[in-house]
């Protein structure tokens, strides 16, 4: 007996999409709420096992530095684990940007899935030749290149297959549940990135730190599995079937959307290199609360760092679940507008209080704004830039455009990490510049982002999908492209 929930028994055609889908049959009866929403979690909540994959890999190279001291801390080796990860999730998120259209959304999430288990276990696992330290991390840069290849194929292929999906749900809602279950996700990965590593050195101690890093990695590969079998169930979004193209007229797709993926790509360049370059002010309020007399002899119990680690990682938690409804009731545009230019006003302010703020003597009011400053930029494009990037484009060429956006991404967040250090640079030897500088420049550009965003990005309602799929076919149309041969053909 077939137990896969199809999208849509029965289609909907664009002109008269339902409010809320209850014409949407499995076995001649309505689908419940359940049967519309799981799909758009099983395709979208990857993104956990992508948060937690990126946030944890800096907990174990901190594991790796207490084991092996400055050999590993001092080498190339700390650096090329974390930043060639990023040369992979490009890499995956462009192949299977492409993949995802030409191919199958769901075939490609099932392939991009069971490579970040095998090379996640295989990381766990690393051991190099002989036992040597340079051995051992170059087999562990090498898998978590391919983790990253993993991890970047969840991005066009899963968030796009849960935006298709979220056609069924309610209008009104749909912004909601799609950062539930992709945003949201990611945020949660991030901070379980954190809290995982303190728990299992808790549990093993610091005597068994060659035991606890392979755990925490271990962990990594256990998730994804419930993903994959969930996936096995999930078939085609309707969406897809109509609009997949047998021959793809590159020509007319970048003459029509070229200025709308420029757009989407420089405000999700700017939101990545804010967001992961940031980090490293973390360590100037932590290393306050930690060690305040900057005694060099102190040394702090990893789970404690871990434990910080966690506190900063749920700033974003609240600011993405209260972004997800202000999504649906603003709108994602209007949303990322607000968000950037809190933040950045935020930011601004940080620049004036800064010698205040950043003493041992205010350092929870370092936090507590620090924290904000972080929940606003959830708020904003970290919600709102992927259910943009993944709603802007017609069905038929999705997967490439969000995908080609999410690469550029993460290239901010890789050039954030480069860029950031000079900008520290700049302060000099004053301490106070060192931090007001950089604070100067993200402010800046979180209004320029919110510039972008509110003179150059569509305004995304509850039924752009639908919308934007008939008016890039009128488009193909006017332009002498055969639509009649779109779609799945079934015989």
């Amino acid at each position: 007996m077939e137990t896969d929930i199809n999208y849509a028994e029965k289609p909907v055609k664009h002109d008269e999409a339902p409010m809320y889908a209850d014409d949407l049959l499995v076995d001649g009866v309505p689908k419940s709420f359940w049967a519309r929403a799981w799909p758009v979690f099983a395709c979208g909540a990857g993104l956990f096992s992508d948060g937690y994959l990126q946030s944890v890999i800096g907990s174990v190279t901190t594991i790796l530095s207490s084991i092996y001291g400055t050999a590993f801390s001092a080498s190339p080796a700390r650096t090329n684990i974390t930043a060639l990860t990023f040369v992979g999730t490009i890499v995956g998120m462009i192949f299977f940007g492409f993949l995802s259209d030409y191919w199958s959304r769901k075939k490609s999430l099932l392939v991009s899935t069971t490579v970040m288990i095998v090379f996640a276990a295989l990381s766990a696992g690393a051991y190099g030749a002989h036992g040597t330290l340079g051995g051992m991390t170059a087999a562990l840069t090498a898998y978590r290149v391919l983790v990253g290849v993993g991890i970047g194929g969840e991005y066009p292929a899963g968030s796009v297959a849960a935006s298709e999906a979220t056609v069924e749900l309610k209008a009104g809602t749909r912004n909601r549940w799609f950062i539930f279950a992709t945003n949201f996700q990611l945020d949660l990965g991030f901070a379980a990135g954190t809290l995982i590593p303190m728990i299992v050195v808790i549990a093993t101690t610091e005597n068994h730190l060659r035991a606890a890093w392979r755990i925490c990695l271990g962990i990594a590969a256990v998730l994804p599995i419930f993903l994959l079998i969930a996936r096995t169930k999930i078939q085609e979004p309707e969406e897809y079937n109509r609009a997949k193209m047998a021959k793809y007229p590159y020509g007319l797709i970048l003459r029509y959307y070229w200025f709308r993926l420029l757009t989407v790509c420089v405000i999700w360049f700017i939101y990545d290199m804010l967001t992961y370059s940031f980090s490293i002010f973390s360590t100037s309020w932590l290393q306050l609360i930690l060690n305040p007399t900057n005694d060099k002899n102190v040394t702090t119990p990893l789970w404690i760092t871990f434990g910080w680690g966690t506190a900063i990682n749920a700033f974003y938690i609240p600011g993405s679940f209260i972004g997800a409804f202000m999504s649906d009731w603003i709108g994602p545009k209007y949303c990322l507008v607000l968000g950037v230019t809190l933040q950045g006003t935020i930011g601004f302010i940080m620049t004036g209080i800064y010698k205040y703020l950043d003493t041992k003597a205010h350092v929870a009011g370092f936090v507590v704004i620090y924290g904000i400053f972080l929940a606003l930029g959830e708020v904003g494009p970290g919600n709102n830039i992927g259910l943009i990037a993944s709603k802007a484009s017609s069905t038929s060429v999705r997967g490439q455009f969000y995908g080609i956006a999410a690469a550029f991404g993460k290239l901010g967040g890789f050039v954030g990490n480069y860029i950031f250090p000079h900008l520290i640079a700049d302060g000099g030897s004053s301490i106070l510049k060192q931090g007001q500088i950089p604070f100067y420049f993200s402010a800046g550009m979180c209004y320029l982002s919110a510039i972008l965003a509110i003179t150059l990005l569509p305004n995304i309602n509850q039924t752009f999908i639908e919308e934007e799929d008939d008016k890039f076919k009128a488009f193909l149309e006017e332009n002498g492209y055969d639509t009649s041969t779109m779609g799945i053909k079934h015989e």
